[in-house]
Parts: structure tokens; C-alpha cells; sequence
């Protein structure tokens, strides 16, 4: 960037931005603040046209007076499918992430008297899925790689809730895996339990026997934990994936948690989605 500092003063403005167009986001921002000579050619819609997926712009309805604010609209998420995902672009590289509603899921035995469909003020989707009872646990996810941007290392995260009245999730690890095809990509084992839970934890004390050998019963893994989001759902890291160059190759990734081996009734678990988004890296 600092070369083309140097040089840009004697550049036409068109050139400029076509310049900047190859960079990101977060590049064109900080040319935007060096001085009012920048001003104009990083804000044109040939800098950020080449940061807004023409797929998503096609797909929706947004008012927007450039194709800069469309971006920073982007990438405070944005609600498509008829609602049933919801879309945001990276700020800093403009990079996809979606995150599958409850319904976008298949959840075996949604459909009947073992979970609940309702609307709740915390979640961004119309309606989340609340188990009720079940002795079976499975919830997978579906995404193809065309949709996501290439080149990019991804993470799959469940997001969902602990209700008062649970019972019986942490009984047992959960399977949880990432996989294309045939191919398992990562495969591990985690727990349904909010880590602040301090009633979960106390039981996990006076049951640690029977746990031991309940664990015994599913794949060894490392036995990851929810972490706290700062929208107050819960998240589970259910593996990751990289996506190559798009014009090479697509596929249909299977993102999963489940529980089937236990036998142990279970309820209380509040399913709002998965999350796919880039991985942050060092």
C-alpha cells in the first residue's frame, strides 16, 4: 500500500479504484482516512461492487444509495431465504458467513410431540425448536461450498439454549462431525450443557461414575463446551472445513450433532441454528 501511496497522486481516478478494488474492505477504509485525495476513488462502486456477492444483491430488496453502504448493511447480517437464514459479509476481508435457521435444519422427530416450534424476542429467526423429550438426538446442517467464499478456512457452530427445566443432555457426550460426501473432515465428541450452569455442574459431581460409563459408549474425542456469544446464545464449534477455488470444484458439506447411543431421555435443548462463518486466523 505504500508504494501505491507514492504513486496514486498521479494516477486518473478510474485507475485508482480499480486498484483498491483488488485489496478489501478493510484497505479501501483505511485509504479512505489518509487524505481527501483517496476520498472519491475509494468510495466509488467499482471499489466496492467487487465486495458485494452479486448473488445476495440479486436475492433481496435493500435501499441502498451505494454499493458501499450496501456492504456495511451486508455486514450487520441480513435476513434472505423467506427467513429461514440470515447472510453477512466480514467487515475487514468481505468474506460470507451464514447461519441456517432451526428450520433450515434437518432435526429427526421435529415434526412431532418430541419438540416445540415457537417464537421467541432473542432469536433473529421467526421460530427456534425446543426439544421437549427424546431418547434419539440428531441435528444436521447442509451447505454447499459455492455459496461460501473460496480460499477460506470455515467453522460450523451450533447455536442454541439451555431451558430451566432440562434434563438429561449432558448425560452423555454428543458426536459431533463435519463431513463431505463419505469423507468425515473432523469428528469429535462435546457436551449440551451451559458452562455457567452451576446446578449442571453439581450433578456432574455426584454422577461422575455413571458418567464415565456412559461415555464409554461414543467415539473418543476432546470433549469440547459451549462458549457464551455476546448475542446470549450458547455455541458449539462442530468442526471446520476450507473451501478451494470455487470455479474448481463444489460440494455439499453435512455439518452434525448427535446423540444415539445413550438411551437416556433428554429435553430442554432451545435450537435457534448453525452458524458458518470464516475462521479467525493469527
Amino acid at each position: 500500500m505504500t508504494c501505491f501511496w507514492n504513486i496514486s497522486s498521479r494516477l486518473p481516478e478510474d485507475c485508482v479504484s480499480r486498484v483498491l478494488s483488488l485489496t478489501s474492505p478493510k484497505d479501501a477504509c483505511r485509504m479512505l482516512v489518509v487524505s481527501t485525495e483517496f476520498r472519491i476513488p475509494a468510495e466509488s462502486n467499482v471499489v466496492w461492487d467487487k465486495f458485494v456477492p452479486s448473488d445476495i444483491v440479486s436475492s433481496t430488496t435493500l435501499k441502498f444509495s451505494s454499493k458501499k453502504e450496501l456492504f456495511f448493511i451486508l455486514s450487520n447480517s441480513i435476513l434472505i431465504d423467506g427467513g429461514y437464514k440470515a447472510f453477512a459479509l466480514e467487515k475487514s476481508t468481505g468474506r460470507k458467513s451464514y447461519i441456517l435457521s432451526a428450520r433450515n435444519l434437518s432435526i429427526l422427530h421435529s415434526d412431532d410431540i418430541n419438540w416445540t416450534w415457537k417464537c421467541i424476542k432473542e432469536s433473529r429467526f421467526h421460530e427456534v425448536a425446543e426439544l421437549i423429550t427424546v431418547n434419539r438426538l440428531e441435528i444436521q446442517g447442509r451447505i454447499r461450498t459455492k455459496t461460501l467464499s473460496p480460499n477460506t478456512n470455515y467453522g460450523a457452530y451450533l447455536l442454541f439454549k439451555i431451558s430451566d427445566h432440562a434434563f438429561g443432555l449432558d448425560s452423555i457426550p454428543c458426536e459431533i462431525s463435519v463431513t463431505v460426501g463419505e469423507r468425515i473432515l473432523t469428528n469429535n465428541t462435546a457436551y449440551l450443557r451451559d458452562p455457567d450452569d452451576k446446578k449442571h455442574q453439581l450433578e456432574g459431581l455426584f454422577y461422575r461414575n455413571r458418567a464415565q460409563l456412559m461415555k464409554e459408549r461414543v467415539n473418543k474425542g476432546d470433549e469440547r463446551i459451549a462458549q457464551k456469544r455476546e448475542d446470549g446464545w450458547l455455541e458449539m464449534e462442530l468442526g471446520e472445513f476450507f473451501v478451494g477455488d470455487d470455479e474448481i470444484s463444489e460440494e455439499e458439506i453435512t455439518m452434525s450433532l448427535m446423540e444415539v447411543k445413550g438411551n437416556q431421555l433428554k429435553g430442554g435443548l432451545i435450537v435457534e441454528g448453525i452458524e458458518v462463518r470464516p475462521r479467525r486466523t493469527n
